[in-house]
């Protein structure tokens, strides 16, 4: 084969390749060029690799079928894209469809924290079989309230979202087998009913929700939402529907994925209102007012953000594409 007259015969081809390929936005008559182009440009490098092998010239003709390759495939959006359509459609979409499964969870836990803070005040012996007195005294009289200021406002932040986060995370991951879920949610709500119980029969159940509503509002919604999603995940292998198992299990998995993702953020929002407002100078009210817009900013996302994107076709699912095919099922 005679290399330099290879390159005389062909360098136009694969100049133009080159030009095709580094266009953002191609017709149909350039594309059909393009791919054209592509096979035969392929043929040439092979033909250069099987006979006199020149490093440079392989390595030039590489470089532009691997940017024609990209081009053919077609370009990925940009990572900020990505970021914006997963807040805009992924995660309010998945909030918005699994919707009946963290609000039952959300009803379900506030009714059993309402019950054992009744039980708890009807029964002291429940916390001074393990607290003495000079400790309950500590902890009503300063220690509650000192916990959220004792550290700087930046690391308590920090400290409490990545507490959270754990706590959610547990709750997702622990959704393939189901009942740990349940018993994590059942940990969390029992130390909240067993707390209040202790402050509001010391009289001190202002300076509770003063303290707790600011950020617990969206921090307990958070952990809920974990819970529901966890539940949902381990539900979605016990009853798949018409689906495989596996294909409905990992639809769920999916799914649950990009909930856990969007709530590092929720919780990384909680987080900065416990580090900031929960101990500020602020008149409670307006603390709790922080709280309770704060509340109301992430349910008009799930109900009127969630609920747009997922009648659009959203649902918190990667897409179609990534999935790939699947087999036909029935029902």
């Amino acid at each position: 084969m005679n290399l330099d007259a290879l390159v005389a015969a062909h360098s136009a081809q694969w100049s133009r390749l080159d030009e095709l390929s580094r266009r953002r936005r191609l017709t149909g008559g350039e594309a059909d060029e393009l791919l054209d182009l592509y096979q035969q440009v392929s043929t040439h490098l092979s033909l250069i690799r099987s006979g006199e092998a020149d490093p440079t010239l392989i390595r030039h003709l590489s470089t532009i079928l691997s940017r024609a390759r990209v081009t053919l495939a077609g370009r990925g959006s940009s990572t900020w894209a990505d970021l914006g359509a997963f807040f805009v459609r992924t995660f309010p979409a998945a909030l918005y469809r699994l919707r009946r499964w963290w609000l039952g969870t959300l009803a379900l836990n506030l009714v059993a924290a309402v019950l054992v803070a009744w039980w708890t005040v009807e029964h002291p012996q429940v916390y001074t079989s393990v607290m003495s007195r000079a400790q309950i005294d500590a902890y009503v009289g300063t220690d509650f309230e000192n916990y959220y200021r004792e550290f700087p406002h930046h690391e308590f932040a920090t400290l409490v979202w990545v507490n959270n986060a754990w706590v959610a995370a547990q709750c997702i991951v622990f959704g393939v087998l189901g009942l740990p879920v349940v018993y994590v949610l059942w940990q969390n709500t029992l130390n909240l009913g067993v707390a209040g119980a202790l402050m509001a029969s010391h009289d001190r159940a202002s300076l509770f929700f003063g303290m707790i509503l600011p950020h617990g509002l969206l921090e307990l919604t958070a952990v809920f939402v974990a819970g529901g999603a966890g539940l949902w995940l381990f539900w979605s292998w016990i009853e798949p529907g018409p689906r495989p198992r596996a294909v409905a299990f990992a639809e769920a998995g999916r799914t649950v994925i990009a909930i856990a993702l969007g709530l590092a953020a929720v919780l990384l929002v909680s987080g900065i209102i416990e580090g900031f407002v929960t101990p500020s100078a602020l008149p409670t009210g307006a603390r709790i007012l922080i709280g309770v817009l704060a509340e109301g900013a992430f349910l008009a996302y799930v109900f009127v953000v969630g609920r747009r994107a997922f009648r659009g076709g959203a649902t918190g699912d990667v897409s179609r594409a990534a999935v790939g095919d699947a087999a036909p099922v029935v029902g």
